[in-house]
């Protein structure tokens, strides 16, 4: 069986993702990590070719943050191969906006909270 996870050449991109992370992703961390939501969270974490911003392994869950760079036109089509590929594997898509955490952190927990 071929392996889609955390693939060994992804491994210093996901570092330098991790090193280098947004403030909202900071923010959506700070809240998910050490099972707070009693589930295993992971970051940065590679599914096939891509890498997710965070992933429940135990839920089939991923919880991606969006920016600027996918208001972009040319973006819209990666996002939805992306997305695709993530629901063909079983996984569950949470999608949310920089500015939802910057304004609702308390909300968009709520949503995960909802799912999980």
């Amino acid at each position: 069986m071929q392996t889609v996870h955390n693939i060994k050449a992804k491994e210093n991109t996901r570092k330098k993702l991790r090193e280098s992370a947004t403030p909202q992703e900071i923010i959506l961390w700070s809240r998910l990590r050490r099972n707070q939501l009693g589930h295993r969270f992971r970051r940065q974490h590679s599914v096939g070719k891509y890498i997710v911003d965070f992933y429940c392994s135990e839920k089939k869950l991923v919880v991606e943050l969006d920016g600027w760079q996918h208001r972009e036109e040319n973006n819209d089509g990666y996002d939805i191969e992306r997305t695709e590929f993530l629901q063909s594997l079983g996984y569950k898509v949470l999608r949310f906006w920089n500015d939802e955490v910057n304004k609702n952190i308390e909300g968009v927990i709520l949503k995960i909270e909802e799912f999980l």
